[in-house]
């Protein structure tokens, strides 16, 4: 008995050792599948961002390129073409694409600063920056690239940087940045897109190469698909500033009279004449930015009155505050109202809150009667979340211009 048990013990030992063994087998030739399998991605992704890179500077010379000018000399790089400015050692005009891959990119910053050698005269170099003050500010920013570790790298040259200071590079000028890559990716479209420095005659300079400083930043960009076709340029101050993105746009037109540059010169002149003749913000706003409108101008403003730019400056007193009611939220478990002029939420610039009590005291639904009116509100303004604020107790506190404007013309 015995005996039959150890037999049969023997038996399955064996027979178990051999199913394990087969096991294995089929997990090695399935990891060397898996493996073989990944190298291949990772050959065709590199075939793939190529071919992408191919297509990209096909379509830029196709219609992305300003014009070049007498002795211009166009440079080519794997995802950028730029005319370089000796005089000012700086790009004269940088041209790229955003592409719609930037949502799925995951290539991070190189911080790979470095000469371009395709700039025969020589580009400007770190010494010239170094301690300087002002940042190594891209024309083309490295996060349009973020899905091809070659084109994002290249954007590094130092023709591709001009001096901007850190309030202005850091702040509004990355403002327009994710304001044009935030329209791209919504629209899955591509888009076109030439930035500069406006370079003029005795311009303040750094460096031993005298890299000039350059007072204003152009962009313009364009999207050409059949159902958008549509165009805008941005002019800013290379500063600090206080109000938002869209109060710098403008046509192409204006920015070519300014900056004596031809855009997008390869177009066909009647999709050239609509792109570049005029702008509607609207088309480029999206997301958290879609309804978004200018601050009242001082010619908009009644007498006695602020814009919500300038309420910052005057927290803690008793002011009226002008501005385009871009959003209004009631909040049910609360009860309160809170109301967003000029910009939404979640950057808001100047807010109001009616709260839950004094809702009694309106004649009308604010949610319903109050949104994309131009208004008035007075009372104290305090700081709230770093931004100014004010609540709203009474219907009196608030004055429709609209409405005011026809009283007056009765």
């Amino acid at each position: 008995m015995k005996k039959k048990i150890i037999l049969s013990l023997f038996i399955l030992i064996s027979t178990l050792g051999f199913s394990q063994t087969e096991t294995e087998k089929k997990i090695l030739i399935t990891e060397q599948k898996i493996s073989n399998y990944s190298d291949s991605i990772v050959r065709l992704s590199v075939v793939l961002e190529q071919n992408k890179l191919e297509k990209l500077r096909d379509d830029l010379q196709a219609f992305g390129l300003p014009a070049l000018k007498t002795n211009e000399t166009l440079i080519k790089h794997s995802a950028m073409f730029l005319s370089y400015d000796e005089k000012h050692e700086q790009a004269r005009w940088v041209a790229h694409i955003i592409l719609p891959d930037i949502k799925h990119g995951v290539v991070s910053r190189t911080n790979d600063f470095r000469v371009d050698s395709s700039v025969s005269t020589g580009s400007a170099e770190k010494v010239d920056y170094w301690e300087s003050g002002y940042d190594r500010g891209h024309l083309a920013p490295s996060a349009d690239f973020r899905w091809s570790k070659i084109a994002l790298s290249e954007s590094y040259y130092y023709s591709n940087m001009s001096p901007q200071k850190p309030e202005f590079n850091q702040e509004i000028w990355a403002d327009l940045e994710s304001f044009i890559r935030e329209y791209a990716v919504d629209k899955n479209h591509q888009v076109y897109v030439v930035t500069g420095g406006i370079l003029k005659d005795e311009l303040p300079q750094i460096g031993k190469n005298q890299v000039s400083i350059p007072k204003k930043f152009f962009k313009v960009i364009i999207d050409p698909s059949s159902d958008t076709q549509a165009g805008i340029g941005f002019i800013i101050p290379n500063q600090k500033s206080t109000y938002p993105v869209i109060n710098f746009a403008l046509s192409i037109d204006s920015v070519e009279k300014i900056t004596g540059i031809n855009f997008f010169a390869s177009l066909p002149d009647t999709l050239e004449n609509k792109i570049e003749s005029k702008f509607d913000i609207k088309l480029w706003q999206i997301g958290y930015a879609n309804g978004n409108t200018k601050p009242l101008t001082k010619n908009e403003l009644p007498s006695g009155t602020i814009n919500t730019i300038e309420a910052k400056t005057h927290i803690d007193e008793s002011a009226t505050v002008c501005g385009t009611v871009v959003s209004i939220k009631y909040v049910p478990k609360s009860g309160n109202t809170f109301i967003n002029l000029d910009q939404n939420f979640p950057n808001q610039i100047f807010w109001c809150t009616i709260w839950q009590n004094n809702r009694v005291n309106f004649s009308y639904d604010p949610q319903k009667y109050l949104i994309n009116k131009k208004i008035c509100v007075t009372g104290e303004i305090k700081l709230k979340y770093g931004q100014p604020s004010m609540s709203i107790n009474k219907e009196e506190q608030i004055l429709i211009l609209e409405e005011e404007q026809e009283n007056l013309n009765d």
